[in-house]
């Protein structure tokens, strides 16, 4: 069985797409599928040209990108949901639920993950195991301060607020493909 990440943002234009690239880079070889959508999309609009730009510098092709409108089964059909922002994480729980417990930001999810412990049973899939590693570090670690959690939107900025948006993306995301690495 293979395990889905899905990323959202608000118009699925830039934080979620480059986290979508990032993320394959960061965990190919595992049996993990990544998506992203956008609370607020407008499905069949490109990727944000700074954004494409840092896509294709994580070894991707983003040309046939297009962006897509955030819908239930997609947050029902993902093993773990990692938002740009706590309003967005709001807006997955409104939507979905039941899948509460696979939602996170990516910064807070990203601190989880580095708080954890190895995974116990990867027999459920890597990415499933690595959500309830996390979970249990939810527990041990103080909660984050007011908008700590948040991945600033670059929109409207330069090149180097979309790099820098990239930069923290990939170190949120690092300690989840390391414990994803443990898990197998």
């Amino acid at each position: 069985m293979v395990d889905r990440v899905l990323f959202v943002c608000h118009a699925n234009l830039c934080r979620s797409p480059m986290a979508e690239y990032i993320a394959r880079r960061l965990l190919a070889g595992h049996a993990v599928t990544v998506a992203s959508a956008g609370t607020d999309a407008v499905d069949g609009l490109p990727m944000h040209p700074y954004a494409a730009e840092l896509a294709a510098g994580a070894g991707g092709d983003p040309t046939d990108f297009r962006c897509r409108r955030l819908r239930p089964e997609h947050l029902v059909g993902a093993t773990l949901v990692l938002t740009a922002t706590r309003r967005q994480r709001s807006v997955c729980t409104a939507l979905a639920p039941a899948a509460l417990h696979r939602m996170f930001t990516l910064r807070q999810f990203g601190r989880l993950a580095a708080a954890a412990g190895p995974t116990t049973d990867p027999a459920d899939g890597p990415v499933r195991a690595a959500v309830e590693a996390a979970a249990r570090a939810r527990g041990r670690l103080q909660p984050a301060p007011g908008d700590a959690d948040d991945l600033r939107d670059p929109i409207g900025g330069t090149s180097a607020d979309f790099r820098r948006c990239a930069e923290e993306i990939e170190r949120s995301m690092r300690p989840l493909a390391a414990l994803i690495g443990t898990a197998g």
